[in-house]
């Protein structure tokens, strides 16, 4: 169950939109996130917008801005800051230093200002995520998704202030995984599992080769956002052997740009490991909350 969050008076509700897109350019990490219509771009800061910076609040690698009081004992705050342990702890990867600056916008209209000014053509999305060499950067506003959107965002940026690269697929589906709250890590998207059932009675097959060739957002349909959560959650909960691969995968990824892609190692780990992914995917709408 999510963590209850004080409304703020400046909540503008917001759903979901469709299609969203990535991409991957000057050794910027462009990521715009399907599901919680999220992402990441890149371009010059326009200096004449403004950005959020009246307040501030810090801890760790996380910093927030905003032009509302959200002080540090507030709820989202230190979910996040649970997040960052339960992200380091689950895959095993360092509690790094490098800051993550959250730009947290009082309303939509605002947000929406700074980034059709900033960068014009964006189609309307919650959140972005921007990984630059100069800045891990968070930019949102304050709406009825904010934990699930800062959630996901602020697991891009963890893993890439620690990793030195994250393949598409598998930097979406850890962002998916880690998005949802709950007492522990790997509580389970109910709307992803009720789909992919659905996709496995009508014929669907999964195909983790195919996810890793995917280099970007336009290429990746709904079904491989939802594959891509649920290959990660596979690998995180089903058996030793796939966690163990998994976590010895992103240990490479922390200075390998290029080590061998889990879909070679996953079947010597685990023999039948795609009949056993099928197996678990039909089993996760009996899965009880935690």
């Amino acid at each position: 169950m999510k963590t209850e969050l004080p409304v703020s008076p400046d909540q503008t509700p917001h759903r979901k939109s469709w299609p969203a897109f990535k991409a991957l350019a000057l050794n910027v990490c462009l990521t715009l996130c399907l599901f919680s219509a999220q992402g990441c771009r890149t371009a010059a800061k326009n200096q004449a917008v403004h950005l959020p910076a009246r307040h501030s609040v810090s801890a760790e690698q996380l910093i927030v801005l905003s032009d509302f009081k959200l002080g540090q004992e507030h709820p989202l705050f230190q979910d996040l800051i649970q997040l960052r342990e339960d992200v380091a702890a689950t895959l095993n990867i360092p509690l790094n230093s490098e800051q993550v600056t959250v730009y947290l916008f009082s309303n939509q209209e605002e947000y929406r200002n700074y980034l059709d000014l900033t960068y014009p053509g964006l189609p309307p999305r919650r959140a972005y995520f921007v990984g630059t060499p100069k800045e891990l950067a968070v930019y949102t506003f304050w709406g009825d998704r904010i934990q699930e959107d800062l959630r996901h965002e602020f697991t891009h940026g963890l893993l890439h202030a620690s990793l030195k690269t994250v393949p598409l697929w598998l930097d979406e589906g850890l962002a998916e995984y880690f998005e949802v709250a709950g007492n522990t890590p790997g509580q389970i998207n109910r709307d992803h599992a009720s789909r992919l059932t659905a996709a496995l009675n009508n014929g669907w097959k999964p195909d983790m080769k195919r996810l890793e060739q995917l280099e970007k957002v336009s290429q990746m349909q709904r079904v491989d956002y939802q594959e891509a959560w649920a290959w990660t959650h596979f690998m995180l909960n089903s058996t030793p052997e796939a966690r163990d691969a998994l976590l010895a995968y992103l240990s490479e990824l922390k200075t390998n740009e290029s080590p061998e892609v889990l879909s070679a190692r996953l079947p010597r780990d685990i023999p039948g490991v795609e009949d056993r992914f099928v197996n678990y995917v039909a089993s996760l709408n009996t899965f009880p909350s935690r």
